[in-house]
């Protein structure tokens, strides 16, 4: 190699050198967060005090509604960001956390920065009765069961399917899907269609429609197959997200209607007594 040649493969290295070691100085660590702005435990903010989730018990709330990188989690009362950070940094979602206080909120998106993970993370200074988070899929909770509830409305408003877990507290008589107590209390809801009324159903190749009328507390569901003293209970029903699922009886046996609310409709198979299936649209009148 001539000398050249050394000279430039050298500088090149050198330059190399020192573009890293001028990152790695510039790094933002957690240590550096903490010289700016520290939390301490127990101490208040809007209608709450702080008080931090377990790593545990936050990787125990992201697997109850099985949060994946398709999703995207919004925190609502974000603390220091824990929960946003571990749904982005262990299973790959984007994620917002929304924080009153604005020292916290900027801690947290130093936290954030500190974890490497603001390419899919964010935590904004808000208040969560204010902010839109109707885009999520995933809605994480740590709040007290009085602002629970006055999310409640709003949270039952969201798509369909929506998954929404709560540390510690509960939704009043809205009952969760699934109920944890490993690392800590913690509760799931699925965000349940809105299927009460009067339904049609017509068969997609022609045949006898059916009548059902349903009711629904939440994701519970009640209701009729029939009209006047024909009418006969569903039994088994089940209200998962957009997913319905009821028996009934038919004049082939009982039957098993699966569908999907889509739009202003049900698309759905019913299983007869002698196990053939027919394809049925549902309208609701």
């Amino acid at each position: 190699m001539g000398r050249v040649q050394s000279r430039r493969l050298g500088y090149a290295v050198w330059a190399m050198s020192l573009i890293l070691s001028c990152g790695a100085a510039n790094a933002v660590t957690r240590a550096d967060c903490e010289q700016e702005y520290k939390p301490q435990t127990g101490q208040p903010g809007k209608d709450v005090i702080w008080v931090p989730t377990n790593d545990a018990l936050v990787e125990r709330m992201l697997r109850m509604a099985k949060t994946t990188s398709s999703d995207l989690v919004y925190d609502l009362g974000a603390g220091d960001g824990k929960i946003a950070i571990a749904a982005a940094k262990k299973f790959g979602a984007r994620s917002v956390g929304v924080e009153y206080n604005p020292d916290m909120a900027k801690y947290a998106q130093c936290l954030v920065n500190a974890e490497g993970v603001s390419d899919r993370t964010k935590v904004i200074q808000g208040d969560i009765f204010e902010t839109d988070f109707s885009s999520a899929t995933v809605v994480t909770l740590y709040l007290l069961p009085e602002l629970n509830l006055r999310l409640r409305p709003t949270l039952l408003k969201m798509k369909p399917g929506t998954r929404v877990v709560s540390h510690s507290f509960l939704m009043d008589d809205w009952e969760p899907d699934e109920r944890s107590t490993e690392d800590g209390y913690a509760y799931l809801w699925i965000v349940p269609a809105q299927v009460q009324g009067t339904w049609t159903f017509v068969p997609q190749q022609g045949g006898e429609r059916f009548v059902a009328q349903l009711e629904q507390t939440f994701q519970v569901l009640r209701g009729t197959v029939g009209a006047g003293a024909n009418a006969k209970d569903i039994s088994d029903a089940k209200l998962d997200g957009a997913e319905i699922q009821f028996n009934f009886v038919s004049d082939r046996g009982t039957a098993r209607l699966k569908g999907r609310l889509d739009g202003s409709r049900i698309e759905a198979t019913v299983t007869d007594g002698n196990n053939r299936q027919t394809r049925y649209i549902g309208t609701r009148s």
